[in-house]
């Protein structure tokens, strides 16, 4: 079932078995009390760093060619 938030987010419910001391460690980790935003932080956590690693391809291969000391004032 999906539903629609005021935001126009769409919001999935699901059920999962997901090892409930897995989920406990995380929620102590994080200090999250709630099992929905524990989930929800460890998703866009996974999405944010695999975002990272496809940028880091990149590394040394694009040429910006910007003069950081002109830029911040250092002339």
């Amino acid at each position: 079932m999906y539903i629609k938030t005021k935001e126009n987010e769409v919001l999935m419910v699901a059920t999962l078995d997901i090892p409930e001391s897995l989920l406990e460690e995380a929620m102590v980790v994080t200090k999250i009390t709630s099992k929905e935003d524990v989930i929800v932080f460890a998703l866009e956590n996974l999405q944010k760093t695999k975002s990272i690693a496809g940028l880091k391809k990149f590394k040394g291969k694009v040429d910006l060619d910007i003069d950081m000391n002109s830029m911040r004032g250092r002339d």
